[in-house]
């Protein structure tokens, strides 16, 4: 994502009906944040984020389920759904985006390759239920590094995407 995307992000989230933005990471570990922090005049909309990236964290700070993330090792669709609905809980923000999910291989746990899930989840009336909306990135081939980057920009993309859409 270039500075220009995060510029029009904030015009997105400003814009009437200004919202406010809460973040909840596990896989990009504080990129997001640090992505959308660096907007100038980001405290206009930016509510603040969350790096839980244990189950522990995510139980506790942002009510996933306990059962259900350890079934997956908190990578999933419905772990990602919930950390999302969390930080718009825990941060009272209109829309928050949420991460998870493995950055590198773990043969051992049968993950071949990196990948994530987002989820996006809003208020009543911000374009999108707290049932949120969610995607999985892909990232065959990428070190760590690179694919907490592809998914932080990814992620961004996809909110940008959503908020310049008719229901965003």
């Amino acid at each position: 994502m270039t500075p220009a995307d995060l510029t029009a992000l904030k015009a997105l989230l400003t814009a009437p009906p200004s919202r406010t933005l809460a973040v909840a990471e596990s896989l990009t570990c504080g990129q997001l944040q640090a992505a959308i922090g660096s907007v100038s005049g980001a405290s206009a909309f930016f509510l603040g984020g969350i790096t839980a990236y244990t189950l522990e964290q995510k139980v506790k700070h942002l009510g996933v389920d306990r059962t259900t993330a350890e079934a997956c090792n908190c990578v999933s669709e419905a772990t990602a759904r919930e950390m999302a609905r969390g930080a718009l809980a825990m941060f009272g923000a209109d829309l928050a985006v949420a991460t998870t999910g493995y950055a590198e291989a773990d043969p051992t746990g049968g993950i071949t390759e990196p990948f994530a899930w987002w989820a996006l989840a809003g208020r009543a009336g911000m374009g999108v239920s707290t049932e949120a909306l969610s995607g999985r990135i892909a990232c065959p081939g990428l070190s760590r590094v690179a694919v907490q980057a592809a998914v932080t920009a990814g992620v961004l993309q996809a909110l940008v995407t959503h908020l310049r859409s008719p229901r965003g």
